[in-house]
């Protein structure tokens, strides 16, 4: 659906291959140098008497003035990167915080704590710790610091200083979410085009995640039924010596198609699966911050609306609004910009996905 993408089309009288197509699509701010670099890596099983559990290497190198050394190296697990999720959107609740796979990643299709769950998840928790490192605001923010330098004791005790924001929300704001149910009085027409926007496109890309599991069922299926395929046929030549040759033919061109599909398999699990599932928890995430603006908006609205029917405080009231006013304009402007940054990410990383499984598909049918 072009309206969903807006990107430029192509003319249909130029071939052009999937490859030079993404060439043609550049970020405009893509930076030149980057100086923060992160690896996830070296998975490692830890058996305790209350639970089992699995760290991650997480080595940092960088050449910025606010950090103490030029490379740290940390063991987090899953339950560190949660923390540093929440710690995020307490600190920037307008701001599109990339997704953490979620604690039953693939529920289904493999088990937990096998060899492919674990990469998976490594895969996924590497992508979400370099979105962030590469966020223009989200890379400066200190609990994303603290997480990438303090030892493990360290980080425990820096875990355990109080609730934050969005844990002690104060009742005012609960009271404002819990009636911003339906349209915001005052919301921009910018943001009510983002939140339909929104809406189609998590329908849409939550179709193209079902569909894209389907295929990959059908393909998984289809592959463990060749595997028995072709042995049957080498057993049968056997006992068929006047088309031996020929069943061992079949047999082989069986193995031939089998090594195919398994390696288009592998194409599909690797590059599309993850990236259309993260697309489905970043429309989750992206409908959450826009709400979260709303709230923002509807705590002005409704101090607008007491000042109206307030005949004694009005001079409290209006430094209030006063207050409440540059905090909404400050939630529209890290959204507008997020949103932008974003939507951009979203087509690269469609386009990308789409092609590399367009030419995976030639590749296959030519083997």
């Amino acid at each position: 659906d072009t309206s969903l993408t807006e990107v430029n089309s192509f003319s249909p009288s130029v071939p052009i291959s999937p490859s030079s197509m993404i060439n043609q699509y550049k970020f405009e701010d893509e930076p030149e140098l980057r100086d923060l670099f992160i690896t996830v890596d070296d998975p490692e099983s830890h058996i305790t008497a209350i639970e089992t559990f699995i760290t991650y290497r997480v080595v940092t190198k960088t050449t910025r003035g606010e950090f103490d050394s030029s490379e740290y190296e940390v063991r987090r697990r899953y339950q560190d990167f949660l923390w540093l999720k929440s710690k995020l959107e307490e600190a920037h609740p307008t701001l599109i915080i990339p997704p953490l796979p979620e604690k039953f990643i693939m529920r289904g299709m493999v088990e937990r704590f096998s060899d492919e769950f674990i990469e998976t998840r490594r895969k996924a928790l590497h992508k979400f710790l370099n979105r962030i490192a590469d966020h223009p605001t989200l890379t400066f923010n200190e609990d994303f610091k603290i997480f990438l330098t303090a030892q493990a004791w360290e980080l425990s005790s820096h875990k355990k200083q109080g609730p934050g924001f969005l844990s002690r929300m104060g009742q005012t704001v609960r009271a404002v979410a819990s009636s911003v149910r339906g349209a915001v009085k005052n919301r921009p027409e910018m943001f009510t085009e983002m939140n339909n926007y929104m809406e189609t496109f998590s329908q849409k890309i939550n179709l193209l995640d079902k569909i894209a599991h389907r295929i990959y069922k059908e393909e998984r299926d289809y592959f463990n039924e060749m595997k028995e395929y072709g042995p049957i046929h080498t057993l049968w030549s056997a006992s068929e010596e006047d088309i031996a040759d020929s069943l061992k033919g079949i047999a082989s061109c069986i193995d031939r198609c089998c090594k195919a599909t398994e390696k288009r398999m592998a194409g599909l699990s690797e590059h599309l699966l993850p990236v259309l599932h993260e697309y489905v928890l970043y429309s989750e995430i992206l409908m959450g911050v826009l709400k979260r603006r709303d709230q923002i908006q509807g705590e002005l609205d409704s101090k607008v609306d007491a000042l109206a029917n307030k005949k004694t405080e009005k001079d409290l009231f209006s430094e209030e609004i006063g207050k409440l006013e540059d905090k909404v304009e400050r939630a529209n402007n890290a959204l507008k910009a997020d949103w932008d940054r974003w939507k951009q990410n979203m087509q690269w990383d469609m386009r990308s996905t789409f092609t590399n499984v367009a030419e995976n598909n030639l590749r296959y049918y030519e083997e």
